[in-house]
């Protein structure tokens, strides 16, 4: 039999499906995995790592209680999602991210603080949506500084679509908000678009306007880099209606 592999340690040819069975991808994988990541998943990925063939999460299982839950698609390297985490103990916050050193960075950061309100999986967000989280059980949703895509011929591949949409709505309580962000103005625009045209969602701001950047919020290095180059930063606030 086949010995199963650390999620930190699989073939990064293993997110490639068939041909018959690809879609458009929204990321491209890049990044080696260091010692020091490897020895974090080794240690911590019991207590923290989710694996999407196990199905759907009972969040009062894992976390041990109901609480408020905050879903983060693509944190990167963790450090914005690490601070909400250790700044919000009464809320239970899931990772989601492709990347194995940003997943292994995550889990040396929250391992080092012993927190008990995260969990984490190193796979295709579409998936875990799809297989591991149940509908109308979020509170929040968080797409923070996304890929964009800038050259037009690739705008396809970017994730803020009406499908991705949808499957958002779909896990989110009535009420839910889903917080996008970007340092891109182009992209920006487009989420604008994409999200007034769902009929699922409602702007917490005046129609077409963006919002402030809530306290929760944490300025990332990619905003950093953004304001550096001259970029704004559009935050978008919609409501599950």
């Amino acid at each position: 039999m086949k010995e199963q592999q650390n999620p930190g340690q699989q073939d990064e040819q293993n997110t490639e499906l068939t041909p018959q069975l690809r879609r458009i991808r929204s990321y491209a994988i890049r990044g080696k995995v260091s010692q020091a990541h490897k020895q974090a998943y080794a240690d911590h990925w019991d207590q923290y790592g989710c694996n999407v063939e196990d199905g759907m999460l009972n969040f009062t299982e894992r976390f041990g209680r109901e609480h408020f839950k905050v879903l983060e698609i693509g944190f990167g390297m963790g450090k914005s999602l690490h601070q909400m985490v250790v700044s919000y103990p009464d809320q239970d916050f899931i990772g989601v991210e492709v990347h194995a050193p940003g997943v292994g960075r995550i889990l040396m950061d929250i391992g080092e603080s012993k927190a008990n309100n995260f969990l984490v999986f190193k796979h295709d967000a579409i998936d875990v949506l799809e297989q591991c989280i149940p509908d109308n059980s979020l509170d929040r949703v968080q797409l923070f500084f996304p890929d964009p895509w800038h050259k037009a011929r690739h705008h396809k591949r970017r994730i803020v679509q009406q499908p991705f949409i949808d499957s958002i709505a779909k896990k989110l309580k009535i009420g839910g908000i889903f917080h996008l962000a970007t340092d891109w103005e182009n992209y920006a625009e487009h989420m604008m678009i994409q999200m007034n045209e769902n009929k699922h969602f409602e702007n917490t701001a005046k129609k077409d306007q963006y919002s402030e950047q809530p306290e929760y919020r944490p300025t990332t290095k990619f905003e950093v880099r953004g304001q550096n180059l001259g970029h704004g930063v559009w935050d978008l606030l919609f409501k599950k209606v």
